[in-house]
């Protein structure tokens, strides 16, 4: 089933999620719910946040966006924990489903490691660079109620209030089902 992503405004966005317990939920229809909406948008990741859930839930497909290294980086991450990260800070211009019509570029360090469950709560460690580090710690920061607006310049953030206030009212082009926090605010 496809599902609505709540646009930025919307609070659950910047609440720290809260871990999962096994059995608490039907998480394989949830990720397949997640996969298919994050699909349907034409994303890379799909954090729980941006589907309106606070848990610490998100997958990553980068098969279609990573067309040089043909890797097939399909994972879901339960309760991750990043612990640690390194390398040198690259930019990459970040965009986000959450934040239609917007991108920038984005500083993160190239590498790390992440500790996570997957959909049958098996534990991993895993050291990851690159793309698909960046699209983790992208994700990641949505367990944490981060955005990746939240890493830019105060000034560039200034720049964009008026586009960030916009989407908060709808007033955006996606071509995709949204949510929108204030809907009815002129």
């Amino acid at each position: 089933m496809i599902l609505p992503i709540v646009v930025y405004g919307d609070p659950v966005l910047k609440k720290v999620a809260e871990d999962i317990a096994p059995g608490s939920m039907d998480i394989k229809k949830l990720v397949s719910d997640m996969f298919e909406t994050m699909h349907e948008a034409n994303g890379v990741g799909l954090a729980a946040p941006q589907i309106g859930l606070a848990i610490r839930l998100f997958i990553v497909d980068t098969t279609k966006a990573d067309k040089e290294n043909k890797s097939n980086f399909k994972k879901v991450f339960i309760n991750p924990e990043i612990l640690e990260e390194w390398g040198d800070e690259w930019g990459f211009e970040e965009g986000c489903l959450s934040i239609p019509g917007i991108r920038s570029e984005v500083l993160r360090p190239s590498n790390l490691k992440i500790k996570y469950l997957d959909e049958n709560f098996k534990e991993h460690t895993e050291d990851y660079d690159g793309f698909k580090a960046r699209v983790i710690q992208h994700e990641y920061d949505h367990i944490e109620g981060i955005l990746f607006v939240d890493h830019l310049s105060s000034l560039k953030k200034q720049l964009l209030k008026a586009k960030l206030t916009n989407i908060s009212r709808g007033k955006c082009e996606a071509d995709y089902r949204i949510k929108v926090p204030h809907p009815n605010k002129k």
